[in-house]
């Protein structure tokens, strides 16, 4: 994949594509200036090369479809630090976003760092707030970020939510048409290094879509993000390029990351993918300041730099319509 350039638009968080020519006839500069806007609430969707949108105050008319899923990430629980004292609040405020969807979601991803220290009171936090708001174990699926790994290698992790996966966190799951694939890429995964996916489960993904159709929609999940971000700050994942070439016959392939708490998007050829903000606290646009890390921001502001996002798929071609909501 070709290294991706940036823009910042309007004050909004940089947003990261690919600027080079495709088939799919997207106008990469006007793609730019709406997707600048996507970390306040505006729902966008593709459907044969055709990109429109609306306000999240429209969304309960324009995203209809088969079903849909929310995305959560970096909820950090167990951090408490400026610039939030209270990540558990926080993230009970996000869950309760969802509740407050109109339609409620069929299951919930999260994208790792669901702790802060790899504590079970921490795991024991989050799967509490889920199950106040009525979602079953079976319909939060996790994958781990590397504040759940690296204090004891994961066991407290794998211990409380690796059930159904294999013995290192990952999985695959159909649902209603869809394929989707939980990936871990923090494993060994030193401060500020590169994700790493690793061949044991290179050799497992390959297996896994194999079988697949090549008009199966898939939806990759995973914590560090699968495209370079940023080199210079670790964020990207070194052997994802083997990881995508496997998905370059499927029709439409979405991605979904956390780990940078903040929303960017990118589109390269039929692969979508798209970064998340945390339920914790933001951090630096890639290459603003020397190293990432909690972005201090003012009280009145936090909550605006918070986030969850939901996915809904339609019954028609092209990619899932997405809303990334601010927690207030």
């Amino acid at each position: 994949m070709s290294n991706p350039r940036s823009a910042s638009l309007h004050g909004a968080r940089d947003t990261v594509l690919d600027e080079h020519n495709h088939a799919d006839g997207i106008d990469r500069r006007g793609f730019l200036k709406c997707m600048a806007w996507a970390g306040t609430g505006v729902v966008w969707t593709l459907s044969a090369g055709i990109l429109s949108s609306c306000t999240l105050s429209q969304a309960g008319n324009a995203t209809q479809g088969d079903f849909s899923f929310v995305q959560v990430s970096d909820s950090h629980i167990g951090f408490k630090n400026v610039p939030n004292m209270d990540v558990t609040s926080t993230f009970q405020k996000a869950i309760d976003r969802v509740g407050s969807l109109p339609s409620r979601p069929s299951f919930v991803l999260h994208t790792g760092d669901v702790s802060h220290t790899s504590m079970p009171a921490q795991y024991d936090a989050v799967d509490q707030i889920f199950k106040g708001a009525k979602f079953t174990q079976d319909q939060v699926y996790y994958v781990p970020g590397e504040h759940d790994t690296f204090v004891d290698n994961g066991k407290a992790y794998l211990d409380r939510f690796g059930q159904g996966a294999t013995t290192n966190g990952w999985r695959s799951f159909d649902f209603r048409g869809v394929h989707f694939v939980g990936l871990v890429n923090v494993w060994n995964l030193k401060a500020g290094g590169f994700g790493i996916l690793g061949d044991d489960q290179l050799a497992w993904l390959k297996k896994d879509l194999d079988g697949l159709s090549a008009s199966t929609p898939v939806v990759v999940y995973a914590h560090v993000p699968l495209w370079a971000v940023y080199p210079t700050w670790g964020w990207g994942t070194t052997d994802a390029e083997q990881a995508l070439t496997m998905m370059q016959r499927f029709g439409s392939v979405t991605v979904l990351n956390g780990h940078i708490h903040q929303v960017l998007q990118k589109v390269e050829g039929n692969i979508t993918f798209h970064t998340a903000a945390s339920t914790a606290y933001p951090q630096p646009d890639p290459g603003d300041g020397p190293a990432p890390g909690p972005l201090r921001v003012v009280p009145e502001q936090l909550l605006s730099s918070l986030g969850v996002r939901q996915v809904t798929f339609v019954q028609k071609a092209g990619a899932p319509v997405i809303v990334d909501a601010q927690i207030t």
